[in-house]
């Protein structure tokens, strides 16, 4: 597909790079040719320097001929804009980055109009993600498949684990109710691990289950004692705001601690009953003081990666069994993955992952049978959900008779909603839902299952 991209950002520049390397034909607007550098060069990606909310700019890079727009400025109200007279200049569909709450509320009210086809608030897509880490407090991640009825969750495997130092099919007994290990991480390394495969301490494992099951499971296997009840944010910023509300309507007590008075004014007219301190969330007594050592769930979000990793250590060391998550935007720094954190989570590139996954929905419409995928494992390996369109070699075989590419696991069949953890003697059948997972990258098609 044709897909223009209003703004070089950290965002702007995922999403290229991903849609780049699933062969689009990508062009990227900035004014700032810095920003434009990083990218330029690219296989498939074309940059203008420019103000991609400019007609002309947006027809000299073919808005006319395009099949997406995507605006990810810093502004909102850019995005917006370059999102309608992107589809004034000939673009079918627009996506617009919109991150301000009062914007985000009347943006539905007058979609139409604005000419959008999605809207999405980076903030609150993070803060709906962090809410249901602290709800699956054993979880280090979790993605949704088949709109919500599949989960693939992370679990890092601790001394004390059932699965250290089993085997991935002794591990059978510990599923009851139907759920399979589908990766595995080790160090910098990814792998899709067969029946032999032995795990050890420090590994974190991906279980594909159904999302009613996901709370049980969590209970037998020792992952979860009791439901978070106190939540400390550190940080005020919009993703702050957003999961405070979230976790207050489950009524979970929430704290946020934030350094900028006029913020904590904000916050405690926005938020009511959410206890709101003005101080450093750096300052080790301030913490202790706001009990940091009793909270359930403690939320590292502040202006800069290293005060949120400091303060993740601090609060891990300082209270063990608490659900820790850590915000961090750079991921650059391959050192992040040794360091003893919890759950991090990269509002930017969940953003992408978002975007692009209502690309992929688009490209089901024409041709592709994925509905849905997700970059795991560091962007090593990926989980796809096909849908079975039509027959091919892959339709009413035993998956033990076909011929599988290596690295790659058929995790679960969604048969009209009955879930089915795959056994050698099932099939895919017309109509089915199947999620895959692979290292290999640009599969479109379940026939790209096979050797």
């Amino acid at each position: 597909m044709k897909i223009i991209i209003v703004g070089c950002g950290r965002v702007g520049r995922t999403i290229a790079l991903q849609l780049d390397r699933e062969g689009h034909s990508i062009t990227v607007i900035d004014p700032d040719a810095d920003a434009l550098s990083i990218i330029a060069g690219t296989q498939n990606v074309m940059t203008i320097q420019g103000n991609g909310a400019a007609f002309d700019t947006l027809i000299d890079a073919g808005a006319d001929n395009c099949d997406l727009l995507i605006a990810v400025t810093a502004l909102d109200e850019l995005n917006l804009y370059a999102c309608l007279i992107g589809t004034n200049a000939g673009a079918p569909r627009t996506i617009a980055r919109v991150r301000n709450p009062q914007y985000t509320h009347d943006v539905p009210k007058i979609k139409d109009e604005l000419k959008i086809s999605l809207a999405i608030n980076p903030e609150q897509t993070c803060a709906r993600e962090l809410s249901r880490l602290i709800k699956f407090p054993g979880a280090v991640e979790i993605d949704s498949f088949t709109k919500g009825i599949v989960d693939l969750i992370k679990v890092k495997i601790k001394p004390d684990s059932v699965f250290a130092d089993k085997r991935v099919v002794d591990c059978a007994d510990l599923f009851k109710s139907g759920q399979r290990i589908c990766t595995v991480e080790r160090g910098k390394e990814c792998y899709i691990p067969n029946g032999d495969f032995e795990l050890k301490t420090g590994d974190i494992i991906s279980i594909v289950s159904e999302s009613h099951a996901a709370p049980k499971l969590f209970k037998n296997l020792g992952l979860i004692t009791s439901k978070s009840r106190h939540a400390l944010i550190l940080g005020g910023s919009k993703i702050a705001f957003y999961l405070a509300k979230s976790l207050r309507e489950s009524g979970i007590k929430v704290k946020i601690i934030e350094s900028n008075y006029k913020r904590c004014e904000e916050l405690s007219e926005a938020l009511g009953d959410v206890v709101i301190i003005h101080g450093n969330g750096m300052n080790q007594e301030l913490l202790i003081s706001e009990g940091i050592e009793h909270a359930d769930a403690i939320v590292a979000l502040m202006d800069t990666d290293e005060e949120n990793i400091i303060v993740s250590l601090f609060a891990k060391d300082i209270n063990p069994s608490a659900k820790i998550i850590t915000e961090i935007d750079n991921l650059s720094f391959s050192i992040i993955d040794s360091l003893p954190l919890d759950s991090v989570i990269h509002p930017k590139h969940l953003t992408g992952q978002y975007i692009i996954q209502y690309v992929r929905a688009m490209q089901n419409s024409v041709g592709s049978n994925i509905e849905t995928l997700y970059s795991i494992c560091g962007d090593q390996a990926e989980a796809l959900e096909f849908r079975a369109r039509e027959e091919n070699m892959a339709i009413g075989v035993p998956l033990s008779m076909l011929d599988l590419k290596d690295e790659l696991q058929i995790a679960c069949i969604n048969r009209g909603g009955r879930i089915i953890i795959p056994s050698g003697k099932d099939s895919i059948e017309l109509g089915d839902t199947v999620i895959v997972v692979t290292k290999h990258k640009g599969l479109f098609d379940l026939k790209d299952i096979l050797r």
